[in-house]
């Protein structure tokens, strides 16, 4: 199994389970746009994420469940040069699955697409 498959299941066992981490319901994935997902590649974010470059997920995810009711359905970190955008799925109390993007170098929410979107706010 490859080091980063053992990283992630490390990380869904040192998650708390609850409502806001379902770790059933979650589904992990790391993209890497335009380069294969390696090794170096999760090293190198972990080392921004370290170094106070990336905000770390966790925090993006106190911020959704802050504002937002949902599920967490599916988290993308997505790398295109030097830019990190976090991508998140959410399911809504209503059945509703809606995504939101964060800056991944300073947290900032970019947008949300989805379906009764004001329907999950808190």
């Amino acid at each position: 199994m490859s080091k980063i498959l053992r990283h992630f299941k490390k990380l869904l066992r040192s998650v708390p389970r609850g409502p806001r981490r379902n770790v059933t319901g979650l589904t992990l994935v790391l993209l890497l746009a335009g380069s294969a997902v390696g090794d170096q590649h999760w090293e190198s974010l972990h080392g921004e994420v370290h170094r106070g470059e990336v905000v770390p997920l966790d925090t993006i995810l106190d911020w959704l469940e802050a504002n937002y009711i949902g599920e967490v359905l599916e988290v993308e970190v997505e790398r295109e040069g030097g830019y990190v955008e976090y991508e998140i799925k959410l399911l809504g109390p209503q059945g509703q699955v809606v995504e939101f993007e964060f800056d991944g170098h300073n947290g900032q929410l970019m947008s949300i697409e989805g379906v009764r979107i004001n329907d999950m706010r808190r």
